[in-house]
């Protein structure tokens, strides 16, 4: 038996998020790629001054990083963890993702081939793990979850996935 919501014969947006500091890893990430922004920005602010462009031209550059780095830093992480959802059914691991185009992928359990779970050095010093499922199509994962959840949902797809080769 299914725990699948149904809306009008559609299936209803999966109900798990991603754990809160998920928000905090990607903005320590997105900070790294604003500050290489910032200093390709300044970069052409310093080429355009030496080249002689007014002030309110030569800070474009430097400007744009900026405003770049306030998306990758500010809204990014906020927007990405809200759309971010997954849910692991009796028959199926649903995913939902994306930033301007929303994704939304359903896993057969049959297909899944073997699961694991992974993290980086900066997922390990906030306490969060990744679960990597894979299929004869590749791998799919659910980024960012606590530790011991990330390892019950390992666990979980793990019997799940037993139960239907039994099938």
């Amino acid at each position: 038996m299914s725990s699948v919501r149904e809306e009008g014969g559609l299936k209803a947006e999966p109900k798990e998020r991603l754990d809160p500091r998920a928000k905090a890893l990607w903005r320590i990430v997105g900070s790294f790629w604003a500050l290489f922004l910032l200093a390709l920005g300044s970069a052409g602010t310093v080429v355009l001054t030496l080249a002689g462009a007014p002030v309110y031209v030569g800070l474009l550059p430097v400007l744009g990083a900026l405003a770049l780095g306030v998306l990758i830093v500010g809204v990014i992480p906020a927007v990405l963890w809200r759309r971010w959802r997954y849910e692991v059914r009796e028959t199926e691991i649903d995913l939902q993702r994306g930033l301007l185009k929303v994704r939304r992928t359903l896993v057969p359990m049959a297909r899944v081939q073997h699961v694991d779970t992974q993290h980086g050095p900066l997922q390990r010093a906030l306490g969060l793990s990744t679960v990597i499922f894979y299929t004869a199509a590749g791998p799919n994962q659910i980024p960012q979850l606590a530790a011991p959840v990330a390892a019950a949902v390992r666990d979980r797809i793990a019997e799940l996935t037993k139960t239907q080769d039994e099938l």
